[in-house]
């Protein structure tokens, strides 16, 4: 058995947990913050058999994309002395960072 733990970005999450429970994987939802242009995130965790693993990385992959998106950069110095303007710079956001870990034993009490 496996423990898959997917970090994937918020607007990704419904998505993905819709996906997941059609195909009768079971999902345990964590809302959490990335440090990374400290947006939300979702942290998704599943149990799965390790033969049904492959198919919830495939659900994972095709959900989760990277994509560009503009964002404001730290303050930067334009112009005049002391005046700092933030600029916007484009970023990869999206994708998912997965964690499994093999389990030895699971317990439902």
């Amino acid at each position: 058995m496996k423990l898959i733990i997917a970090i994937v970005q918020d607007e990704d999450a419904s998505r993905l947990i819709s996906q997941l429970m059609n195909d009768n994987f079971g999902v345990t939802k964590l809302a959490t913050t990335g440090g990374f242009l400290r947006a939300g995130n979702t942290t998704l965790i599943v149990g799965v058999d390790d033969d049904r693993f492959q198919g919830a990385m495939d659900i994972i992959e095709k959900v989760c994309k990277s994509r560009k998106q503009i964002s404001p950069s730290p303050a930067s110095m334009v112009g005049m002395p002391g005046a700092y303007t933030p600029y916007p710079i484009e970023v990869v956001v999206g994708g998912a960072t997965v964690f499994v870990l093999t389990v030895d034993q699971f317990m439902k009490l």
